[in-house]
């Protein structure tokens, strides 16, 4: 069993190692380029489109309306990476690592809006009249080569599938169990059973039901975590000048060490590089290609606009609420705190500890309320993406519910157990879903690049 482990571990280490970075990253300065930096000048139509009216009436076919499909797919990308990833980041590649993030951020809207895109594009309706798409689809029907296409398909979605157990359910039901545990002695099994049956209760309804939910709480939490992230740099407003300098600083200088405001940390551009970017790719998954499967479900004719609007996905994950973390840990001293153990602070621990310096107790309350709310929506979200996968390898419908029933109750073993094995293998197909992705993405580059001049000469004209 250890050898097992030690395998995965490498394993992982590899598929999350500079190669995967440079491709994911790669790939989103090459479509950003191919696209002529439309992305990045359409961002604030993007962000009016997505928070106007329009965006939640029902215009063209789909299921849900886009600011749902939107909220949806938020849903399974806000998660703890959020929270925990940004924290652990900043501490294996020293503040500077959050530049990292912003800089991956930015490429990531171009393989968000081109992944979303195609799969609006390419999607088809089930015998059940629901809208069934993602990267699955588009590589089945978009790519010349067919026999290329239904392999890189059916790869995409085992791994979606087997990724949504174990990085969309088993892990973040275990940090909801844990945080719960710590923060309010909950019993692990209590939290298992409330978010099993919490999450059969939505997730038995479908798409509806959990864009429904959706639309709601991820808006909701989002801006509870702000506002309380916002409270805590303003109470430490006088070092955030000082705590900007130093990530800037260390995101460039070959080894630096930060001291003061920021902690006491020693990290490399390298590792700063490394881990920032990591970090933000797992948080807002651009280029992953999960976020496609339910951006398909839009109610919409338009499928650039639709990118568009999903596009904002990396935007709101990345540059607020991942920024929010940042600037919380950066400006309240507590990078390079050390435990009782001797070792240094990092993770959720971290974070509370961030707050704490300005909210006292209830600091660890809200950040832990914030890593329940946030894992749980994970699991509703990436119930979808998994789903809609089963349903492409299956080529039907019917087992749908069977899935949604061993979803939830998935949720109660990784809220009681700890699989370190499970969370590695499906910490490796996650990673693994973004090779078809992308390379999906830079077969049909040439396509996205003409669909998206055509819009932009209605967009002028309008």
């Amino acid at each position: 069993m250890e050898n097992l482990e030690e395998i995965l571990k490498i394993v992982d280490d590899f598929v999350w190692g500079p190669v995967m970075l440079v491709l994911l990253v790669g790939t989103g300065i090459f479509l950003t380029f191919r696209l002529k930096f439309l992305t990045w000048k359409n961002l604030p139509y993007a962000i009016r489109l997505t928070l106007s009216k329009e965006s939640r009436t029902k215009n063209g076919a789909g299921d849900v309306s886009p600011f749902a499909a939107l909220t949806t797919a938020l849903a399974a990308t806000i998660g703890t990476g959020n929270i925990i990833g940004v924290a652990t980041a900043m501490v294996s590649g020293g503040a500077g690592a959050l530049v990292w993030m912003w800089i991956s951020a930015c490429f990531g809207l171009t393989s968000k809006f081109s992944e979303c895109m195609l799969a609006i594009k390419y999607r088809e309706v089930n015998a059940q009249g629901e809208m069934s798409g993602g990267p699955m689809y588009t590589m089945k029907k978009a790519i010349k080569n067919k026999t290329l296409g239904a392999v890189l398909g059916t790869l995409f979605a085992l791994f979606a599938v087997i990724a949504s157990f174990g990085i969309g359910n088993l892990t973040q039901a275990n940090s909801i169990s844990d945080a719960m545990h710590v923060t309010f002695g909950v019993p692990t099994w209590l939290t298992g059973i409330i978010v099993t049956v919490l999450s059969l209760c939505i997730i038995v309804g479908g798409i509806k039901s959990i864009s429904r939910l959706s639309s709601v709480i991820v808006p909701c939490m989002a801006i509870f975590y702000v506002i309380g992230g916002l409270i805590v740099i303003a109470g430490n407003i006088k070092n955030v000048p000082a705590g900007l300098a130093e990530i800037f600083r260390m995101a460039f200088s070959v080894k630096a060490v930060a001291g003061g405001v920021g902690g006491t940390i020693v990290a490399s551009m390298m590792s700063g590089m490394r881990y920032g970017i990591a970090r933000g790719v797992f948080s807002n998954e651009a280029g992953m290609g999960s976020a496609a499967i339910t951006a398909a479900s839009a109610t919409t004719n338009n499928p650039v606009q639709q990118g568009y609007i999903n596009m904002t996905g990396t935007f709101w994950d990345t540059i607020v609420v991942c920024t929010i973390t940042g600037l919380c840990i950066a400006s309240s001293g507590v990078l390079g705190m050390t435990g009782e153990d001797g070792k240094a602070i990092e993770g959720a621990q971290l974070t509370i500890e961030a707050f704490k310096t300005v909210l006292g107790p209830a600091g660890g309350w809200m950040v832990t309320i914030g890593i329940a709310l946030f894992a749980f929506s994970t699991i509703l979200g990436w119930e979808y993406h998994g789903e809609k996968a089963l349903e492409y390898l299956a080529g039907t419908h019917k087992y749908n519910m069977v899935y949604r029933v061993v979803f939830s109750a998935v949720a109660f073993v990784g809220a009681t157990t700890t699989l370190s094995i499970a969370w590695k293998f499906s910490d490796i197909a996650n990673a693994l879903m973004a090779v078809p992705n992308l390379i999906c993405l830079l077969a049909l580059s040439g396509e996205l690049a003409k669909d998206v001049e055509k819009f932009q000469e209605t967009f002028r004209r309008g």
